[in-house]
C-alpha cells in the first residue's frame, strides 16, 4: 500500500467543496460522505500494515503528509460543525508535529546533492498539509497560527520546488517524462492561495492583510502558469488522485479569489476546473474499480 492513498480522500474532499462552492448540493453531499467513510478506513489500513512502512526513506515520511492533508481538507468540508472541525483539525496537526521534525531530520542527512537526486512532486505535500492546517486555524479563529502556518507552507513549497528545478536542469529525462505528482506543484500554490484568501478575508485591513493579499494573488499566479505545461507533459497521466485533487483544489481557489475580488471571469474559470475535476474524478474511480477486480480476479 502507498501511504499516498490518503490522496483519494483529499481529491474526494477538495472536489466536494468545490461542488458545494457552486450549488452542486447532490454532488456534494455524496463525495462529502464518500471522504469521511475512506478516512477511517484508510487509517485502519494503513495502521494494519505500520510495520511494513521504512520510516528512514524520506519518500515514506513525505507519504504520510497525505493524512495530514485529508483531516485539514474533511475537517474545511465540515467546518460548520464545531466538533468535527476541532476534531479533524487535532488530528491533522498531531500528524503535522510528527512528521515535520522527522522530515527535517531526513533532509539534513542526505543533504543537498542526494535531495537534489530524490526530489519530486511528491515532496509538495508538506507545503499541501501545511496550507491544509492554516485553512483549519482560520476556520478555528486563531489567526495568529494560520499565518505561521501560511509562511511555513510557502517556504517549504519554495524549497521542495527548488530541489525539484535543480534535479530537472541536471536530468533531461525528468523533463521529458513528467509523472503525474508534479500535479501536486499547482496543487500547493492552489491550496496556498485558498489559505491566505481566507486569512485576508478575516484580516482588519492594514499592512498584514495587503501583504497577504499580495502573495495570494502571486500563488495564483503561479499555480496558473503552471496548468498549461502540466497538460502538455503529462495529460497522458491525469486520471490518478495526484492530479485529481490539484484540479479541484484550482477550482476552490479561483472561486475564493472571484468572491473576494469580484472578479467574474474566475467564477466561470472555477466551474469550468470543476467540472474537469469531476469528470478526472468519476475516471479514476473507475480505473481503480477495475486494477480492484484485476487484483481479486473477480468475474461477473
Amino acid at each position: 500500500m502507498k501511504l499516498e492513498v490518503f490522496a483519494a480522500v483529499m481529491a474526494t474532499g477538495i472536489v466536494s467543496i468545490s461542488a458545494a462552492d457552486h450549488g452542486f448540493g447532490v454532488i456534494s453531499v455524496a463525495l462529502a460522505t464518500l471522504a469521511a467513510v475512506a478516512l477511517p478506513v484508510l487509517m485502519y489500513l494503513v495502521a494494519a500494515r505500520w510495520r511494513s512502512f521504512d520510516l528512514r526513506d524520506i519518500d515514506t515520511v513525505v507519504g504520510f503528509f497525505t493524512y495530514v492533508a485529508a483531516c485539514a481538507v474533511l475537517a474545511s468540508r465540515f467546518a460548520e460543525h464545531r466538533v468535527v472541525l476541532w476534531g479533524l483539525g487535532a488530528m491533522g496537526l498531531v500528524g503535522w508535529l510528527v512528521l515535520v521534525p522527522m522530515l527535517l531530520k531526513r533532509m539534513w542527512r542526505l543533504g543537498p546533492t542526494r535531495l537534489r537526486d530524490g526530489a519530486h512532486g511528491t515532496w509538495e505535500l508538506a507545503s499541501v498539509a501545511t496550507s491544509g492546517l492554516a485553512i483549519v486555524f482560520v476556520a478555528d479563529g486563531i489567526m495568529f497560527w494560520a499565518l505561521i502556518f501560511w509562511v511555513a507552507a510557502l517556504g517549504a513549497y519554495c524549497v521542495m520546488t527548488g530541489l525539484i528545478a535543480w534535479r530537472a536542469v541536471g536530468e533531461p529525462e525528468a523533463r521529458r517524462n513528467v509523472p503525474p505528482d508534479h500535479w501536486i506543484l499547482m496543487g500547493a500554490v492552489a491550496i496556498a492561495t485558498l489559505a491566505g484568501e481566507h486569512i485576508h478575508a478575516a484580516l482588519h485591513p492594514g499592512p498584514i492583510a495587503d501583504a497577504v493579499r499580495i502573495g495570494t494573488l502571486l500563488t495564483l499566479a503561479v499555480a496558473t502558469v503552471q496548468i498549461v505545461p502540466l497538460a502538455v507533459t503529462s495529460w497522458r497521466q491525469m486520471l490518478d488522485w495526484p492530479a485529481v485533487f490539484p484540479l479541484g483544489m484550482y477550482s476552490a481557489a479561483t472561486y475564493a479569489m472571484s468572491i473576494e475580488t469580484g472578479w467574474q471571469p474566475l467564477l466561470t474559470v472555477s466551474v469550468v476546473f470543476f467540472w474537469i475535476a469531476f469528470a478526472a474524478w468519476l475516471a479514476v474511480v473507475v480505473i481503480v474499480a477495475r486494477g480492484i477486480r484485476a487484483r481479486t480476479g473477480f468475474r461477473r
